[in-house]
């Protein structure tokens, strides 16, 4: 442990910042899964709004510096994709 006090202050914030993000990954993570289990599952209705949601959670992921934006935009382009291809067959 640190003895100087901005050093004792850094370590705190960083594991609140740390604690933070990882939750938040971890919704970003099961949102994204539940959308590709909804596709998979070819239900129609629960994938539109399953994909929806991950979307919006990657683009807040962008935001808050979680992931990459190009990461994030090829997460969703993938999902789209999905999504587009379950509508034409449906």
């Amino acid at each position: 442990m640190p003895n100087i006090k901005s050093a004792v202050k850094r370590v705190k914030t960083n594991d609140k910042r740390r604690l933070l993000n990882a939750s938040q990954k971890s919704a970003l993570r099961t949102a994204v899964k539940a959308a590709d289990a909804a596709l998979a599952n070819n239900e129609v209705d629960n994938a539109k709004g399953a994909v929806a949601l991950a979307s919006k959670k990657l683009d807040k992921a962008v935001t808050k510096g979680l992931i990459h934006k190009n990461a994030a935009a090829r997460k969703k382009s993938r999902l789209a994709q999905k999504l587009n291809a379950l509508l034409a067959q449906a």
